[in-house]
């Protein structure tokens, strides 16, 4: 297996052969490889231009590499997270520096994209703007959508404090008398404050994708707290709006609609939620044209923190990206 090729580590590939992890790290970097002679070594901690890789459909990110150390990663869709991918990976998400980079890419190859997708970020958009002015601008719908669950997940977390100090009194109340405090339990063997904590991943998923235990504990927690149905209510709304769509007029009568059912339900965090979407109206409904999302470099950034920890970490970001640069650019 050549280590130029592939995204596996030298320490994974010594235990296969019963070597020296280390020792041979150490002879690929300095000797089997031709990391001393890549043109881009001297600069690669600040950024990597593969202006070879550039498409007509791209996705812009930021990603984390070690101590949260963000990088921006802009990536060619054809290429589907492969060899190729890469097109600039940029440290920091400073528009300025960014742009700066990007910039040094013929513009003929910037003014012949077409489409970007990237979240809502401001500087994001900023970047786009300057170094591929004649690109569509597509907001990654699953962005929109975590807002949502984010505003759903805020109302939950508000009801679990408020169990638990309900349950600390009950504690107390029960001690100050020299009784045992019982704890409240529900059909389901939870109690009030576990039903809350043990809600959270039902929450962001379907009512059609529930499995058994959890159909029951939706029933539970709906009935007891009628604000939390309300808001996952508008959230999956949302989600069916993105699923069923099929142009963007219908997305921008159904989206009107669900502003309706907001102002219905009377909470604060979705009117948030929506004044957002409000910001990004176009490049959101630009989604319902194509439909294409940010889905690619979300799975290349998930390759990005596999090879890391298949790495045991990055100790040399300068030769990590290296064999980042040699397997997917």
């Amino acid at each position: 297996m050549h280590l130029d090729n592939h995204p596996v580590s030298c320490h994974q590939l010594a235990r296969t052969y019963q070597m020296d992890g280390s020792q041979l790290q150490q002879q690929y970097k300095h000797h089997i490889s031709d990391y001393k002679d890549w043109d881009q070594r001297e600069h690669a901690t600040e950024w990597m231009l593969f202006e070879k890789n550039m498409g007509t459909h791209l996705s812009i990110d930021e990603t984390a590499l070690s101590n949260d150390e963000l990088y921006t990663v802009v990536t060619n869709k054809s290429a589907k997270g492969q060899k190729g991918a890469i097109v600039a990976m940029i440290k920091g998400t400073l528009a300025d520096k960014v742009t700066e980079v990007l910039l040094r890419i013929n513009k003929r190859l910037r003014d012949g994209v077409q489409e970007v997708t990237l979240d809502m970020a401001a500087g994001m958009h900023l970047i786009v703007r300057r170094c591929f002015p004649k690109a569509r601008r597509v907001v990654d719908r699953f962005h929109v959508q975590q807002l949502a669950s984010e505003a759903v997940q805020e109302i939950r977390i508000k009801h679990r404090w408020l169990a638990i100090d309900e349950e600390n009194a009950q504690i107390a109340k029960a001690k100050k008398k020299g009784l045992t405090y019982v704890q409240q339990l529900l059909p389901n063997g939870d109690s009030p404050k576990q039903l809350l904590a043990r809600s959270r991943y039902l929450l962001f998923k379907h009512k059609e994708r529930w499995t058994y235990s959890q159909k029951q504990r939706a029933a539970l927690i709906f009935e007891r707290y009628p604000a939390i149905k309300n808001a996952y209510d508008l959230s999956m709304r949302l989600t069916d709006i993105f699923n069923h769509c099929k142009c963007r007029e219908e997305a921008f009568k159904k989206l009107a609609l669900w502003y309706n059912h907001i102002e219905e339900a009377n909470i604060e965090s979705f009117r948030t939620v929506f004044r957002t979407i409000e910001t990004h109206y176009e490049s959101i409904l630009n989604y319902f044209d194509n439909r294409s999302t940010n889905a690619s470099t979300e799975a290349f950034n998930a390759k990005i923190k596999s090879f890391r920890a298949s790495a045991r970490g990055v100790r040399d970001i300068s030769f990590f990206l290296f064999r980042l640069s040699k397997i997917y650019a």
